[in-house]
């Protein structure tokens, strides 16, 4: 086991860094780092004046240089203008001869974000424990109800149960969460035509959620998540109450709750687990939508936001949590997996 978890985890920082690298190559094309140079300057910058101010800035550099800059693994980039010495490890103020020759993100210098005029550090632990809460109600709701519902539906497989609710699994699955928020909002909290059921704001649930402000995000969120695991319990389910071992428990008389309970769901969740934990990734895309739509701002609104300013620093920072959550939820998949699965063998 240790052997395959260490396995992973070289593949996971190999896949980290080519896509990351990936993301600094797209975010610092010239047209890029020209929007970013006339933003923090004034829009009728002439070229010259953008390449003069992107080379004072080190923009300039070659893409591997700033790229191991920006990760910290390659110096920082110093200019000696006018007699003073600017450097990206230089601080305002600070003497040269003090400044670290590494600054980036294994030294825990995320940058300075544009359009917050904040660390990206500081913005980044912020908005992302505004989406942990998020996503921990989206869970709690989400997968004791796709559960029950995939076992329901599978514990009698053809039956009118299972025809009920295999529809209303496809159904949330087809919506996207764009047209069920809108729908939601239309109905249940518009003032003009809606029920005026939910009365607050998602904005309101960043410093006191309540039912009424936090529930109609985190049901926008759970429903399209909720039908996927729904079928695949559902799948799973079906599958192994044909299984001979559960055909055995029939003959031997043992009742049917206890087939299901002590015999049948252990391995129906298997699978299911792995697409629990896969679920992760997909949340932070839904979170950009929902978060939008509802205008939370938590993690998926910064990233509009850092896409929409240009805001290089944050929209890189954004990247690299999202691709670290992405690689370390499929990585406890897979040991989840191989701890749940006893026919699976690792070397």
């Amino acid at each position: 086991m240790v052997t395959f978890i260490l396995r992973r985890v070289g593949v996971m920082v190999l896949t980290a860094l080519c896509l990351t690298f990936i993301v600094f190559f797209l975010t610092n094309l010239y047209p890029n780092l020209e929007k970013l140079a006339k933003t923090q300057g004034n829009f009728r910058m002439t070229d010259a004046e953008v390449e003069s101010y992107l080379s004072r800035n080190g923009y300039l550099d070659p893409m591997l240089s700033k790229y191991g800059q920006w990760m910290g693994v390659w110096p920082g980039w110093v200019i000696e203008e006018d007699s003073v010495t600017r450097g990206r490890c230089i601080a305002p103020g600070q003497p040269p001869e003090e400044a670290p020759r590494f600054c980036g993100i294994l030294q825990g210098d995320w940058g300075h974000s544009t359009v917050f005029r904040k660390d990206v550090d500081e913005i980044i632990a912020e908005k992302l424990a505004l989406t942990g809460w998020l996503m921990l109600w989206v869970m709690l709701l989400m997968v004791p109800s796709a559960l029950i519902l995939g076992v329901l539906a599978g514990m009698r497989e053809g039956s009118r149960t299972d025809r009920t609710l295999s529809t209303f699994a496809i159904t949330t699955t087809a919506t996207p969460e764009y047209v069920s928020g809108v729908l939601f909002i239309a109905i249940f909290a518009s003032s003009a035509v809606g029920l005026q059921w939910f009365k607050g704001t998602a904005t309101g649930a960043m410093t006191n959620p309540n039912f009424e402000n936090f529930f109609l995000p985190v049901l926008t969120i759970a429903l399209y998540g909720m039908g996927y695991i729904a079928r695949m319990t559902r799948a799973s389910m079906a599958e192994v109450m044909t299984a001979q071992y559960i055909r055995t428990a029939r003959l031997k008389g043992v009742s049917f709750p206890n087939i299901v309970l002590k015999h049948a769901l252990r391995n129906a969740l298997i699978a299911p687990f792995t697409v629990i934990m896969l679920q992760f990734p997909w949340l932070l895309n839904g979170v950009v939508i929902v978060e939008t739509l509802f205008n939370y701002k938590g993690f998926g609104w910064t990233l509009v936001q850092a896409a929409s300013n240009n805001d290089i620093e944050l929209l890189l920072a954004v990247s690299v949590v999202s691709v670290v959550v992405v690689l370390v939820t499929q990585l406890i998949s897979d040991i989840g997996y191989v701890y749940l699965n006893p026919r699976i063998s690792v070397t």
